[in-house]
């Protein structure tokens, strides 16, 4: 039985800002244990009624493009603004064994070391759409943690990136030439869920190829259609290593965050996403009721044979699982 002393103690260290706190706080909504789901719920309940103002950004790219290079450089210029910063980063996991390397935070080398950042790499266990299961929960938490930034790293797996989109207030993606995007940017998908792209690792003596990239990128974003905002994006230059572009690119972010909040979109996005967390969530807890009841899990295994041997289709068998446990008043024998 959860003691419910222990857990406001947890929250009160967690809105004073213990970073120790906050990590017990983020294991226990990422638990999977049916013991820690109501504890869970109300926990994060409790961040929600925590009133700051705050800003989250998705970085996105494919493998390779730098987003925790970037993240590094981005959040300290956020923290020399006075702003505390959380990153949430999510890695691939093995398909086989299920374990991440986690080393997203070796690259943010000198914002780890800063008393103002808060790293959280998690593993995305196959969930789908770039982040991990609890990333829209997590993000509650650190905000009522004292950090302002939230900064969400996608696990960087191309066009099917746009859960990030769905929980944030800005969306960046990141790409170098030679990628094809500048050519394919036409195409329905991340590029049309970036608030602001940004060619990265921009060395100067490849200026003309960078040039050329960003003219490309602008010529197609000309064809598809203005972000909900309105807007479409800029592209931006950044060099990581060397802090080039990185000033111009947080100035651009806070001057697109400013123009949201002024236009009254900001409130209009949020209140959005909360309803689509909602539907995920809904979804997610259905799934796992549906999962974790004995009896559906035995039938489950009887459906699951009759599928690799072929005598029923899978989409049949789904079909069937559900209509039983929807006759059974949603509990099957």
């Amino acid at each position: 039985m959860a003691d419910p002393t222990g857990d406001e103690e947890l929250f009160r260290a967690l809105c004073a800002g213990d970073r120790v706190a906050l990590g017990k706080a983020i294991t226990l909504v990422e638990s999977t244990r049916r013991a820690d789901r109501d504890r869970a719920v109300a926990l994060v309940e409790q961040a929600r009624s925590v009133q700051r103002t705050t800003l989250r950004i998705g970085i996105t790219g494919i493998p390779g493009v730098g987003k925790s290079t970037l993240i590094d450089p981005i959040g300290r210029e956020a923290i020399g603004h006075g702003h505390r910063v959380a990153v949430l980063a999510t890695d691939p996991s093995s398909i086989r064994s299920g374990g991440s390397i986690l080393g997203d935070k070796t690259r943010m080398d000198e914002l780890s070391r800063s008393e103002h950042a808060f790293i959280r790499p998690t593993a995305s266990r196959g969930n789908l759409g770039g982040v991990a299961r609890r990333t829209q929960e997590t993000i509650l938490l650190c905000e009522a943690a004292g950090y302002d930034v939230i900064l969400v790293e996608t696990v960087g797996v191309g066009q099917s990136e746009l859960e990030v989109d769905r929980m944030t207030d800005l969306n960046v993606l990141l790409t170098i030439p030679g990628t094809g995007d500048e050519l394919q940017g036409i195409k329905r998908g991340v590029m049309e869920s970036a608030d602001v792209i940004v060619l990265t690792k921009a060395d100067p003596k490849a200026a003309t190829l960078y040039a050329d990239a960003r003219r490309s990128l602008l010529n197609a974003i000309a064809f598809l259609p203005a972000r909900d905002s309105g807007k479409r994006p800029e592209v931006l230059l950044t060099e990581a290593l060397s802090g080039d572009g990185i000033a111009a690119l947080w100035a651009h972010i806070v001057s697109m965050s400013e123009g949201s909040h002024a236009t009254g979109y900001f409130e209009k996005r949020r209140a959005q996403q909360n309803a689509q967390w909602l539907q995920h969530a809904l979804r997610d807890g259905l799934l796992e009721e549906l999962l974790t009841d004995p009896g559906i899990a035995a039938h489950l295994e009887t459906l699951q044979a009759s599928v690799r041997s072929g005598e029923l289709g899978p989409f049949k068998a789904a079909a069937e699982l559900i209509e039983r446990f929807r006759t059974s008043g949603g509990r099957l024998p």
